[in-house]
């Protein structure tokens, strides 16, 4: 795949493979529909920006020159620092835990991580869990905030099998800072000819996932009103349709914010395979769009 990434005013024009190998295991990973994603950002650009950064699919496919990738979920932000400034120290928490699992009962292990988790959380123990956990699927109780997914059926991958993704992502990642902060802060970072990209959490499709329940769609677009009109590129993905697009999620955007509209299959719905065991879920097929303000 050829991609156009640059930093403004200078082209660069250069070969970069799709990455089809994910650090983490996540939820509304972009990982399947990243390339059609990179596809859709200008060919000309500076700084790269990703506010609501998750597993970091559409990064690691762009592995852009210069980039800002953030969160506001501090134990995903360990991870992604620790990848940055010691992977060693990362590859060494997984394999930690993954050795208790593979001598010990495999869910009472996994309880016991959890239970590590909830009482402190932290990036070694989410590490292990978001790779263990039933279909990546970090879920968490809105009242109290402690993580309830139950131990997934697989096996996770044997720590040297991690440790050369972990090598993957410190080459595609190496022109990216990582940090702990809102969106917001990182907005007003952004400059005439940056790029953000934006995977906030789901209205209708993530309320049970970290983060969504605090999150305000109509602060987002006002923004990323604010972005435009000072010359920053803004790329959003949000709810499309589902049940094989017999449902179309209504989505109030402000005039003339975004210029064009894509619609990007996802394949079936995890989520809903998590909440139904044993349904076939061949009628629950999602779209997301993705909207650009260029």
């Amino acid at each position: 795949m050829l991609e156009q990434t640059t930093l403004w005013g200078t082209e660069q024009t250069r070969r970069v493979a799709p990455i089809r190998q994910g650090l983490l295991k996540w939820v509304g990973s972009k990982q399947k529909t990243a390339v059609p994603i990179v596809d859709a950002f200008p060919s000309r650009f500076g700084t790269y920006f990703e506010p609501f950064l998750g597993s970091g699919a559409v990064l690691g496919n762009l592995a852009p020159q210069s980039a800002v990738a953030s969160d506001v979920f501090a134990p995903l932000m360990e991870i992604w620092i620790t990848l940055s400034k010691d992977p060693d120290m990362l590859k060494a928490w997984y394999a930690d835990r993954w050795q208790m699992m593979m001598t010990g009962d495999k869910v009472e292990v996994y309880e016991q991580i959890k239970a590590s988790y909830n009482e402190n959380p932290n990036g070694a123990d989410f590490l292990f869990l978001c790779r263990a956990c039933y279909g990546g699927i970090v879920r968490f109780r809105k009242r109290d905030g402690y993580m309830s997914t139950p131990c997934g059926i697989h096996s996770p991958i044997p720590p040297q099998n991690f440790a050369k993704r972990v090598d993957l992502w410190v080459r595609r990642t190496r022109g990216t800072v990582f940090r702990l902060a809102d969106y917001r802060e990182v907005f007003e970072d952004a400059r005439s000819g940056d790029l953000i990209y934006c995977d906030p959490p789901y209205s209708y499709s993530q309320s049970i996932l970290y983060g969504a329940q605090d999150f305000s769609m109509s602060q987002l677009m006002a923004e990323i009103g604010r972005c435009k009109d000072r010359g920053v590129f803004v790329a959003l993905s949000i709810d499309g349709h589902k049940e094989s697009g017999n449902y179309t999620f209504e989505l109030e955007t402000p005039a003339g914010l975004f210029e064009r509209e894509l619609m990007l299959t996802v394949g079936r719905s995890m989520l809903k395979r998590f909440q139904n065991p044993g349904v076939s879920m061949d009628g629950e097929v999602i779209a997301d769009r993705l909207l650009l303000t260029y």
